[in-house]
């Protein structure tokens, strides 16, 4: 059943001096989720979550944002010049 799955990826922004600290707590939880810093400068980072993990990987994000600022992500679009 798992061979169906895939991963999932989510893009969130936070201070960028809490990007390591978050990066540890998701390796702590080895397996639930990989984060990437994607911008350090603003702070946005994403996280690949493994399959079945979301509701797991969503419960240490609700308990992080308890104490740190975590808000999701979206890109802006930017609209191609031709």
């Amino acid at each position: 059943m798992l061979s169906n799955m895939k991963t999932i990826q989510r893009l969130f922004r936070l201070n960028r001096s809490e990007i390591a600290f978050v990066k540890f707590i998701f390796e702590a939880y080895d397996g639930i989720a990989n984060l990437s810093t994607l911008d350090q400068k603003m702070g946005v980072i994403q996280l690949t979550i493994a399959p079945g993990c979301e509701e797991l990987a969503l419960k240490i994000l609700k308990d992080l944002k308890r104490t740190i600022r975590i808000e999701p992500w979206r890109p802006i679009a930017t609209k191609s010049h031709e």
